[in-house]
């Protein structure tokens, strides 16, 4: 079952409408809700992005990521979602020159089971990941921001830049990711 971590992003919305139309199971809580101890009931998460910076809810998603690592959960986390696994492995953010919103060209730097080649993606972020801890790898970057697509060495644990919600190609990348 696919657990939805809804930190409070506009597009939470569009991305389990996606979940819906494509028949895939799964439950949407909020950080605040959710009980840590229930994480075992999950076989994969979704976190998705955010409007506020929160200590608490840093602090919860945190625990979700270091269970998913633990476990061998599978884990996709968008924009805030990727900007916390890095955070919580040893890695930095930064407050990006300009807010970036809208459609943004990426390339794929390494085939995987979630995307190759070249895709059109929504971002919607005034934060970026700056410096990647080194388990996790850069898998696509674009002219704006070098880490778009980044992944835990060898484990199902993603995390995305952008908002995979709001694009086709970004649909196709959930829907790779779930069927995993």
């Amino acid at each position: 079952m696919l657990l939805v971590v809804d930190n409070g992003s506009l597009y939470t919305k569009q991305l389990t409408d996606f979940l819906s139309d494509k028949s895939i199971a799964f439950e949407k809580q909020s950080p605040q809700l959710l009980n840590l101890d229930s994480l075992s009931n999950y076989d994969s998460f979704i976190l998705s992005g955010r409007r506020k910076n929160e200590k608490k809810i840093n602090e919860i998603n945190s625990k979700i990521i270091r269970h998913c690592i633990k476990n061998d959960n599978k884990l996709l986390g968008i924009c805030y979602g990727a900007e916390i696994l890095a955070l919580t492995l040893g890695g930095t953010i930064k407050k990006t020159l300009h807010f970036h919103k809208g459609i943004e060209s990426i390339q794929t730097l390494k085939n995987t089971p979630i995307c190759s080649d070249s895709l059109q993606v929504f971002e919607s972020h005034s934060y970026e990941i700056s410096k990647l801890p080194s388990v996790l790898i850069t898998l696509a970057e674009s002219k704006n921001c070098k880490n778009e697509i980044i992944q835990y060495e060898k484990k199902p644990i993603f995390g995305t830049q952008f908002h995979p919600e709001m694009s086709q190609d970004g649909n196709d990348l959930i829907e790779k990711f779930c069927s995993l």
